[in-house]
């Protein structure tokens, strides 16, 4: 969602806009100040659609998501889908909900750092490989 995230992961910003998931919510995960989406189908989670992204993009996204999260195909409230990482199938649910306002008036900034020591040591081991 959060467009330094995005230039210091993929080195640039994907064309972007507003998208909202009917039927899932954002969660707060026990001790990160990232979230999770959780079904629920009394929510409605707004979101950021990401377009132009490339393979290679995609594959920086999955590896920086690891096997925290599933990736699914989702519909969009007002048509249309996007691929969208949520709680996996059968992990416990969080109740919590987390803020993405409060993220980044708290957080964004050195998770923003601790994004860049992650894309740097990336680089390296995709170079060794």
């Amino acid at each position: 969602m959060f467009p330094e995230v995005l230039a210091v992961l993929l080195g640039r910003i994907p064309d972007r806009s507003p998208a909202r998931v009917p039927g899932w919510r954002a969660a707060a995960l026990p001790d990160r100040v990232y979230p999770v989406l959780v079904r629920d189908p009394s929510a409605d989670v707004p979101g950021i659609l990401l377009t132009g992204v490339t393979a290679a993009e995609w594959d920086v996204l999955d590896a920086y998501e690891e096997d925290l999260y599933d990736l699914l195909r989702l519909p969009l409230d007002g048509g249309g889908h996007a691929w969208t990482y949520v709680a996996p199938d059968g992990a416990d649910t969080p109740a919590e909900p987390w803020s993405a306002e409060e993220f980044a008036g708290r957080h964004l900034p050195a998770y923003v750092a601790e994004c860049r020591v992650w894309r740097a040591e990336f680089a390296d081991r995709s170079a060794a490989s």
